[in-house]
């Protein structure tokens, strides 16, 4: 297997099956590889479908050979070149306005547990408050 094709080097296939994962595609009469969801094109691929056939020729590029269980790793990414990245567009930033403090604020901040006990505390020993 690794006589005839080497890693790196760039052939040309034929698409013999498309399954969710990934597209077999035949280098030879007796060779097939496998080239994964994740290496068909640049971006995120939802149906594979969409970018091969069964009967397509295609480039691959040989990413790994395992002489024991006999699978190659294949690539058609990594042939195309990668598309430029375009710009976002930047969103304005939100500028902080400074308000003015002024004295009922002050007065209508939290107050401390401490403090509000205190105010709990006067008002339960009011006579008028308490419900008969």
């Amino acid at each position: 297997m690794s006589e005839k094709f080497a890693i790196g080097s760039v052939v040309v296939g034929k698409v013999t099956g498309v399954q969710p994962y990934g597209a077999f595609v035949a280098l030879d009469e007796n060779t097939q590889g496998l080239v994964h969801i994740s290496e068909i094109t640049h971006g995120y691929v939802k149906d594979i479908n969409d970018h091969v056939k069964v009967g397509d020729e295609v480039n691959v590029k040989v990413l790994s050979i395992d002489e024991e269980a006999g699978k190659i790793g294949l690539s058609i990414r990594a042939t195309q070149e990668a598309p430029a990245e375009t710009e976002k567009p930047k969103k304005p930033k939100k500028r902080q306005i400074q308000m003015p403090v002024t004295e009922m604020d002050e007065q209508q901040g939290f107050n401390t547990l401490k403090e509000k006990l205190e105010e709990w505390i006067e008002q339960s020993k009011r006579e008028d408050l308490i419900k008969k």
